[in-house]
């Protein structure tokens, strides 16, 4: 009787996943899902969603940044390969999931890493190779014009980039005919529109709260200090639209569909969403879009964002001021570096691995690694280390080198080797944090992570809790990322029901249920973490010293 039970049990189980799977059928062919695609640093990911908004399929493409005549850049032809294998690589997931050929969604959205600089001469063409968010070669610019507006504009904003190419008086300036970021080219080139969402407009110039638009005092102030270089535009005649979360930004064209898909297979005519920047879909992704909410993003880069119930008491370098997708401000603290030195590590334990004869597989390496750092001293055992790939506008330095320094009587183990790692990816995050927690008194009732940092069951989160001293929830779906934020944006687009909120829609048609852990920072740790940033704070000389004579 037992056997036959289970038995009964697995063929339930069996016709349930059947029902499924023709219910997601039924809904791939009528044209019922909703694709994201976001092109991050390190991978462009296609995430394909249902009815319930629950991921059904997923593609995804490795790409690198290139550093070409002191630029970091990805080219054009990377760009649209990149999109096409991910994209391809998740129809043939559906192909192969459920026996059909993705011929139409409800809706698509795109999104991407922001700030950066993409200008375009009248006929479309590329002016200069795309420079992305992670070059910090705008000081000038960036120091004149938060002098100008009294409103922080970091390096990486494109509004930087703009004004220190005319400071620079390169040559194309004079020639620019449109300018925006890689998920508005993207959106751009698919539907022949040149807008932005907010959130990702806020990375590009300054927003007006009221308007939900550029600030236009500011664009006033921006063409009155470049009038005597006799360009022929003004600010506004370059820059594209804004549109918040909700609104229409156009449609797929039949150009626009043979460039995502080769095959032939989309359909033009499929409404978009207004694109995103990482930083909206973030938000979105871990329902964090709610004043006292917020999210940390930790990956290549990391970066948390704090939904602000009022505005900051004065202009600090550290923190950038950007929007929701539905243009509520935040609080951002970015550091350009996380986790690429850290991964570079554990790539040395995998060819120290390979060397002794043992293939070992790498979640098992990072799990192994990662679950260790738990396991070390409090303040990481005297340990420091600096993952600066590349520079770190936080504390000032134009380039990186990653370092890892110790003296002679500190705790040399691997436990230690490992947490100073984890905390020193989080390091430059903390100086902008300690201003809006510490100074600013702001109110945050728990921190939502995601990234790649975070993929290893409470560790990422552990290491969080104590660099903030605050809660840290990471939710089931927090793997899924911007892809999935920016599928979402596109669903609300199509699915809201009247005047429903972004907040009521994430809150009751999509995480309602949601399960996720939550850990609170270890009063041992938080002193630890404390100890560790002195140190930091200290050895930045050290560093400076490697910049300067390495």
């Amino acid at each position: 009787m037992v056997l036959l039970g289970h038995k009964m049990k697995a063929f339930n189980l069996l016709l349930e996943e059947n029902f499924m799977s023709v219910e997601i059928r039924n809904s791939i062919e009528s044209g019922k899902t909703v694709l994201g695609i976001e092109l991050g640093s390190t991978r462009i990911k296609a995430v394909l969603i249902g009815e319930n908004h629950a991921p059904i399929a997923s593609g995804s493409h490795d790409w690198e940044n290139s550093y070409v005549n002191n630029i970091w850049t990805y080219s054009v032809e990377d760009i649209w390969n990149g999109i096409q294998d991910s994209y391809q690589k998740m129809a043939n997931d559906v192909k192969q999931q459920y026996g059909v050929t993705l011929k139409t969604v409800g809706s698509i959205g795109f999104s991407a890493m922001m700030h950066g600089y993409m200008a375009f001469d009248q006929e479309g063409e590329l002016l200069v190779p795309f420079r992305t968010w992670r070059n910090n070669i705008t000081e000038q610019a960036s120091k004149e014009l938060t002098s100008l507006f009294n409103y922080q504009i970091p390096q990486r904003w494109s509004i930087a980039h703009l004004y220190q190419a005319i400071l620079n008086q390169e040559e194309h300036v004079s020639e620019i005919s449109f300018q925006t970021t890689l998920a508005g080219y993207v959106h751009w080139k698919l539907t022949g529109e040149k807008v932005l969402g907010v959130g990702e407009a806020s990375g590009v110039f300054p927003i007006d709260l009221n308007t939900k638009s550029f600030n236009q005092t500011m664009m006033n102030q921006f063409n009155e200090l470049i009038e005597s270089r006799n360009l022929p535009w003004k600010l506004e005649d370059i820059l594209p639209n804004v549109l918040v979360a909700g609104e229409n930004a156009g449609v797929l064209t039949e150009v626009g569909a043979r460039l995502l898909d080769p095959s032939g297979a989309l359909q033009a005519g499929i409404p978009l969403c207004p694109p995103e920047g990482d930083a909206g879909t973030g938000m979105v992704a871990t329902n964090s879009v709610a004043k006292r909410t917020g999210n940390v993003s930790a990956g290549t880069s990391v970066f948390a964002m704090v939904v602000l119930e009022k505005e900051l008491s004065k202009v600090y370098s550290e923190i950038d001021l950007v929007t929701t997708p539905t243009g509520h401000l935040v609080a951002m603290a970015h550091s350009n570096n996380c986790s690429s030195d850290l991964n570079a590590w554990v790539g040395l334990f995998e060819e120290f691995s390979k060397a002794m004869g043992m293939n070992v597989d790498m979640n098992q390496l990072y799990g192994t690694l990662y679950h260790l750092a738990l396991q070390g001293d409090p303040d990481a055992g005297g340990l420091l280390a600096y993952g600066y790939l590349s520079g770190e506008h936080m504390t000032h330095f134009e380039e990186g080198r990653p370092l890892f320094v110790r003296s002679s009587d500190s705790n040399f183990t691997l436990p230690n080797f490992m947490r100073v790692h984890l905390f020193t990816a989080l390091g430059a995050l903390k100086i902008g944090m300690d201003i809006l927690l510490k100074e600013e008194k702001v109110k945050l009732d728990e921190i939502l992570g995601h990234g790649g940092l975070f993929k290893t069951k409470a560790v990422g989160q552990s290491i969080m809790a104590a660099a903030l001293n605050t809660p840290v929830s990471v939710m089931e779906t927090a793997g899924e990322g911007g892809a999935w934020g920016i599928a979402l944006l596109a669903a609300y687009m199509i699915n809201k029901n009247g005047e429903e909120t972004l907040d009521e829609f994430l809150n009751e048609k999509v995480f309602a249920g949601e399960a996720g852990t939550t850990i609170s920072p270890d009063p041992k740790d938080v002193e630890g973490f404390e100890q560790f940033m002195q140190r930091y704070m200290k050895g930045l000389a050290i560093e400076r010293a490697a910049v300067e004579n390495l």
